[in-house]
C-alpha cells in the first residue's frame, strides 16, 4: 500500500535557498560584532580629511595724499587814475608844427652801358661785279637808261638773301636786272661784338650807255 511523506523544508533547491540566507546572516552578524563592516566602510569610502584655509592677510595700503590746497592771494584792486587836466591858456598864438621829412634816398648813377662794337656790310672785293655784263641788249637797241635802289638782305654768309626794288628805273627790263646785279653782289656781314648778323640796306645800281658799248 502507498504512502504519502510530506516533504522536508530543507529538501530540494528550497532548501539550499533558505540554507544561503541563513549563511548570510549569520556572516553579516559576525562582522557587525566583529568590526568587519566598519574597515569595509572605511575601504570602500575613504575618510574625509578638513583642512582649515589660511585667509590671506589683506595688506594695509597707506591712506592717499591730502589734496594739494593752491595759495589762494588775496584780491587787490588796481588804482584808479584820475585824470587832471591842466587849466587851458587862452592865447591868440598860432603855433607851427614842423614835420620833418626822411630825406629821399639818392639815387645812384647806372652804370654805363658795354660799349657795343658794330661794323656794316662792305663789298668782298674778291669777288668784283661787271654791271655791263648784265645789260639787257634790248635795253641797249632801245637806249634805256636809270639808276635803280635796291633793298638787300644780306646773311651771316655775305649772300644777298632778298632784293627788292626800292626805287625804279622806269624801265621794267632795266629793274630786272638789277634784282640779278643785287643777286650777284659778295659782301663781308655785318658784325655785332665781332660775331657776324643778318643786315639789310640799300644798293644803288646804275645802268648807262657808253661809247664803248657795242650795239
Amino acid at each position: 500500500m502507498y504512502t504519502y511523506e510530506e516533504p522536508s523544508l530543507f529538501s530540494g533547491r528550497r532548501g539550499l535557498a533558505i540554507i544561503a540566507v541563513l549563511a548570510l546572516h549569520v556572516l553579516i552578524g559576525y562582522g557587525l560584532i566583529s568590526g568587519l563592516a566598519s574597515k569595509v566602510v572605511h575601504t570602500i569610502i575613504p575618510p574625509v580629511e578638513i583642512a582649515q584655509i589660511k585667509q590671506p592677510k589683506k595688506e594695509d595700503k597707506p591712506p592717499p595724499p591730502p589734496p594739494k590746497l593752491q595759495d589762494i592771494k588775496p584780491y587787490v584792486p588796481p588804482p584808479e587814475f584820475v585824470d587832471i587836466q591842466a587849466p587851458t591858456q587862452n592865447s591868440n598864438a598860432i603855433t607851427e608844427v614842423s614835420r620833418q621829412r626822411a630825406p629821399a634816398p639818392v639815387a645812384r648813377p647806372a652804370a654805363p652801358p658795354a660799349p657795343v662794337a658794330h661794323t656794316g656790310i662792305t663789298p668782298d672785293m674778291s669777288h668784283p661785279v661787271d654791271v655791263n655784263s648784265y645789260y639787257p641788249d634790248a635795253s641797249r637797241r632801245e637806249g634805256e637808261e636809270g639808276t635803280c635802289l635796291v633793298k638787300i638782305t644780306v646773311g651771316t654768309d655775305g649772300r644777298v638773301a632778298n632784293a627788292a626794288i626800292l626805287r625804279s628805273t622806269g624801265h621794267p627790263r632795266l629793274d630786272k636786272a638789277c634784282l640779278q646785279v643785287a643777286h650777284a653782289y659778295r659782301f663781308h656781314p655785318a658784325t655785332v661784338n665781332h660775331r657776324p648778323v643778318v643786315s639789310i640796306a640799300s644798293l644803288p645800281i646804275q645802268f648807262k650807255i657808253t661809247n664803248s658799248d657795242d650795239f
